[in-house]
């Protein structure tokens, strides 16, 4: 996609969702906030109750608050929003299912130290998630409401089936983005021009929806937030940089089963709203999309610098979660390994931990794909390196995402199936017994049921 191109899609957002919450919030002009503020709690109690994308088809908005004006454009949105593309390929789906899930724990991992720096560097974009999610004080609720999308997405039916829910899950996730505009702008995208100045409240916001109240937007300069381009961005780190990922690990996988990963996501885009002409077929259309919206979020710097403070936040969340006080470190050196210089340095990670720590890190893994590529003449599956991030992962995964005193936000069956998927994960298929009894040892013994029941 061209410059021009880009530069048109900063400027779109989603007219379908963006429609239907102007419409469910009421005209700016004759709506007071703390009306339009009771609207969104109405929505999103209603939104809520989607739990299965079974539970979309003929769905009608009831409940205390329920006027004619909230249920209408509600029920007409899901019913327009909930359909697969014409162009869905079911098998490609069902590949990328199984190619999450036999990541293990490495693919929850690749959520913490790939995905979501990623998502940090451009500018534009690391500013709307720091106001609409206060990440800097509220990090760990904010990486469980991801993963609370990303699971059922990536559960087996979960985007084909009447019993999975990610067609209901992300469809939440296209409101939220809608709200969030809708707030910003102080009404619909379509409608605003040039600069919204921030509102004043009288005080400290004291909720998320007060802080896009009062942040302000020049729409001349910046675009629209959560416009196309960004969004198209944030699919491409949850598919690219996933496979991208596993290449630097060196369990990287082949073209078509890259391809069948991509189609998924993308089908996960036409349901967030994201026009097709920014989806991605290869991973070399995938890499040159990326490194030019990167390219492009860098030219445009914001003052002062979000992004540093919401990569610390979440490093600091990782690393509270490692038992071992030498691998502190490691959550910090993996994202650096992973996300590679550039990015590295736009986030601030340089200086977060000592030169020793640093070449100690890439001294072991400079062995460990040494000893990989001997050990795999004898087992053509062995790799030293998934043993590694299979025991960072887990002590992330269980946790950070699987702690039942702050639960992931999702319906009882959809919770109960990620954890009977994390606690599948407790041997690795593809390694040596003795491997696996060693991981143990990092780990816990046995299964990882234990971990993960209620």
């Amino acid at each position: 996609m061209s410059r021009p191109d880009l530069d048109r899609m900063q400027h779109v957002a989603d007219p379908l969702a963006d429609d239907t919450v102007a419409a469910v919030l009421g005209d700016w002009a004759e709506v007071g906030i703390a009306e339009r503020l009771e609207r969104i709690r109405v929505m999103n109690r209603l939104i809520g109750g989607w739990k299965t994308n079974g539970d979309l088809v003929g769905w009608r908005a009831a409940g205390d608050g329920v006027t004619p004006g909230i249920a209408a454009p509600l029920e007409a949105f899901v019913q327009a929003g909930c359909k697969l593309p014409g162009w869905v390929d079911k098998d490609k789906i069902a590949r990328a299912e199984e190619m999450f899930f036999a990541q293990g724990p490495l693919s929850c991992l690749l959520l913490f130290c790939r995905s979501l720096p990623e998502c940090y560097v451009v500018p534009d974009l690391a500013a709307v998630l720091q106001v609409s999610g206060q990440l800097t004080q509220h990090t760990d609720y904010r990486v469980r409401s991801t993963a609370a999308m990303i699971f059922p997405v990536m559960m087996k039916g979960g985007l084909t089936t009447p019993e999975g829910g990610g067609i209901a899950q992300t469809l939440k996730v296209r409101l939220i983005h809608a709200t969030i505009r809708h707030l910003i702008l102080h009404g619909n995208p379509s409608d605003v021009r040039g600069v919204v100045p921030p509102l004043v409240l009288g005080g400290p916001p004291k909720s998320m929806h007060e802080a896009l109240l009062g942040h302000g937007w020049n729409v001349e300069a910046d675009g629209l937030p959560c416009n196309q381009e960004e969004l198209a961005y944030t699919l491409l780190t949850f598919s690219h940089c996933f496979l991208s990922s596993l290449h630097r690990l060196h369990l990287g996988l082949g073209p078509e089963e890259e391809g069948a990963y991509l189609h998924a996501w993308n089908v996960v885009g036409h349901v967030l709203g994201i026009h097709r002409e920014l989806m991605v077929q290869d991973t070399p259309q995938a890499q040159a999309l990326f490194d030019e919206m990167q390219a492009r979020g860098r030219a445009d710097p914001v003052s002062p610098d979000p992004r540093p403070a919401l990569a610390s936040a979440l490093m600091n969340a990782m690393s509270a979660e490692i038992p071992f006080r030498v691998a502190k470190p490691v959550p910090v050196l993996m994202t650096r390994h992973l996300c590679g210089t550039a990015t590295s340095s736009d986030l601030g990670l340089n200086g977060h931990v000592s030169w020793l720590s640093r070449a100690l890190f890439a001294l072991g893994m400079g062995i460990v794909g040494v000893i990989d590529r001997a050990a795999r003449l004898v087992w053509p599956d062995f790799s030293l390196s998934r043993f590694v991030v299979r025991v960072l992962g887990y002590h992330v995964v269980t946790k950070l995402l699987m702690d039942q005193t702050r639960p992931l936000q999702l319906p009882d069956h959809l919770l109960s199936r990620v954890r009977d998927v994390v606690a599948a994960w407790s041997d690795d298929p593809k390694a040596p017994r003795w491997l696996n009894v060693m991981e143990d040892r990092f780990t816990t013994i046995g299964t990882w049921k234990s971990v993960v029941r209620r």
